[in-house]
């Protein structure tokens, strides 16, 4: 699906990839439609982003112009290739992943899984597109590409720039709608930002191990609400799920109802792993009531660590796409915490 563009010279640290796949920040106002649509390829997007060619030498690489919210597993298994090839090069330095911001938070934490290099790959995207006043497409890219042939990011996975901050991808989450500083870590906090000067590391970020997925099964979210009935896991069992993403209440909490029909897919060989829905925090074996933590365990439930709901459900789709066993991902999720 990528397609190589032309390379825009540098006088920096090294190449780096830039693969583009659409998003806000590849977008203008479409009069006839009266909204923002993609419009604006790899090579347009670097030639509206002064003083990057200043930080590295970089390769544009055209993977597509598609809206995050419109990604697809599989798309996002090539689009891990496409990086991973790109990574592959001797030439290349770092890599950078340009998308929109709506499922940001999924997208790295896959790559984060998918792909094994020492070489820094950063997700970046923009709040505001390039018809309107305030575009940060420019400025966030530039922080990408610095973050990129940064040697203090070596070996740290994937991470997200945005902003002028730099978030590991197993943690970082989108915490507005709209807001330049919509992108938070809420449970260990940024990894490091970047200014004019370059960029400044605050803490490393934990490693983890990589994933050979080759396809993500379905998986199902479900968050638990007041009064919310659990026979919504029986019907997720029913109609094919292959694993199941509980975000409970708190540190791990549900109505006893819950836990049963969770007890219920576990027996039919469905894994099912606990969350909390809570912003930061994770799910524990700690309380004793009927559907707190402790019956969660008992009922054979994988929790979740510190994962976000939305970050479970990714890595228990891609290992359920890699063949794990049920011990296997109980050992896999073990290391999120």
């Amino acid at each position: 699906m990528s397609a190589l563009s032309g390379q825009q010279p540098g006088s920096g640290g090294g190449k780096v990839a830039v693969v583009f796949t659409g998003g806000t920040i590849s977008m203008r106002i479409d009069p006839v439609l009266g909204g923002p649509v993609p419009a604006l390829h790899g090579q347009e997007l670097l030639a509206l982003t002064p003083g990057i060619d200043e930080i590295a030498e970089t390769v544009a690489i055209d993977w597509g112009l598609v809206p995050a919210s419109h990604l697809s597993f599989d798309q996002v298994i090539d689009l891990a290739d496409t990086v991973r090839s790109a990574a592959e090069r001797v030439d290349v330095a770092g890599v950078v992943v340009v998308q929109g911001t709506d499922t940001i938070e999924e997208t790295s934490f896959a790559l984060d899984l998918l792909v094994e290099t020492a070489k820094p790959i950063v997700v970046v995207g923009a709040m505001r597109n390039a018809s309107e006043d305030g575009f940060d497409g420019p400025a966030n890219l530039r922080g990408a590409v610095r973050c990129a042939v940064a040697p203090s990011l070596a070996g740290a996975g994937v991470v997200v720039a945005m902003a002028g901050e730099i978030h590991a991808a197993d943690d970082v989450v989108k915490t507005h709608s709209d807001a330049y500083t919509t992108f938070q870590s809420p449970n260990f906090g940024r990894l490091g930002v970047i200014d004019s000067a370059g960029i400044c590391i605050a803490r490393r970020k934990t490693g983890h191990s990589v994933l050979h997925a080759r396809r993500a099964e379905p998986v199902a979210l479900v968050t638990v609400g007041l009064g919310m009935d659990a026979a919504i896991l029986d019907v997720l069992r029913i109609a094919g799920a292959h694993g199941i993403v509980v975000a409970a209440t708190g540190a791990g909490n549900t109505h006893p109802d819950f836990v049963e029909q969770a007890r219920a897919a576990i027996e039919a060989g469905v894994p099912v792993v606990l969350a909390t829905r809570c912003s930061a925090g994770r799910a524990k074996p700690a309380y004793g009531f009927p559907g707190g933590g402790r019956s969660w365990q008992q009922a054979g439930a994988i929790f979740a660590g510190f994962l976000h709901p939305l970050k479970a459900r990714v890595a228990l789709s891609l290992a359920l796409g890699a063949g794990m066993t049920r011990v296997q991902l109980e050992d896999y999720f073990a290391q999120f915490g």
